[in-house]
């Protein structure tokens, strides 16, 4: 296997202590391995729907959330000295189309561990990356 600076270690991040932590391991696995960590942050949007309107998004509220998005990676990124991208769109997807486009090695990332009801009616973005992800992913849970 060969290391450099030019491996990418991906770590999605939603800003909650599972990913926080990840971030931490990410960091200490990429010095170990030569790798460069990147944050990835994926957000959607709501969309309002009613019978006979089209779907609709309040005017502004894409650019504000963008903006806002893009502020708290940034700041994240810088405080902790690693790149960083951001997606619009489902975060399992967005993680997986970042991580084959960067060539990422691994993703290293914070999960929730829900079950049960929660589970089923939130999802599990880390269940999804680990089931089509073509890379090692390693998950970390918060205490």
């Amino acid at each position: 296997m060969t290391t450099g600076a030019n491996e990418k270690l991906l770590v999605p991040i939603d800003f909650e202590a599972a990913s926080v932590k990840a971030l931490a391991l990410a960091k200490d696995l990429a010095a170990r391995l030569g790798y460069q960590v990147v944050l990835v942050h994926a957000y959607q949007l709501p969309v309002y729907t009613y019978p006979g309107l089209e779907p609709t998004l309040l005017p502004g509220f894409h650019t504000e959330v963008m903006a806002a998005a893009q502020r708290a990676v940034d700041q994240l990124a810088q405080q902790e000295g690693v790149s960083a991208v951001l997606r619009e769109g489902d975060a399992a997807t967005e993680v997986l189309a970042v991580a084959e486009e960067l060539g990422a090695k691994m993703i290293v990332m914070g999960t929730h561990g829900r079950t049960g009801v929660a589970h089923l009616i939130l999802g599990s973005v880390a269940e999804k990356i680990i089931r089509k992800s073509p890379v090692p992913v390693v998950t970390v849970r918060a205490d």
